[in-house]
């Protein structure tokens, strides 16, 4: 039963790595991050419990930036935007 619960522990400690470093920040702090990048690539994803809220993944030198707000957002024509059926931000 304690290896079962180590084995566990592992996996979860390796998927936390696997995901690596994601920063939560504003929305507004999130688009000047997309204003800095040349060609910039944003994940969206609709979420929430009692209220939807819209979610955006995007990339910036290494980091993982992350951002929700009530309300969706439009991009620059030259953000090229993927919709994904979930975005999970470990906890």
């Amino acid at each position: 039963m304690a290896q079962a619960g180590a084995a566990h522990a592992a996996i979860i400690a390796n998927a936390i790595k696997a995901s690596g470093t994601v920063v939560s920040v504003s929305p507004e702090d999130f688009d000047r991050i997309l204003s800095k990048s040349e060609k910039p690539l944003v994940i969206t994803a609709t979420g929430g419990f009692i209220r939807t809220n819209f979610q955006y993944l995007t990339s910036y030198k290494g980091f993982a930036f992350f951002t929700k707000t009530p309300a969706p957002v439009t991009f620059s024509p030259r953000v090229e935007v993927i919709e994904a059926a979930k975005i999970w931000i470990p906890g």
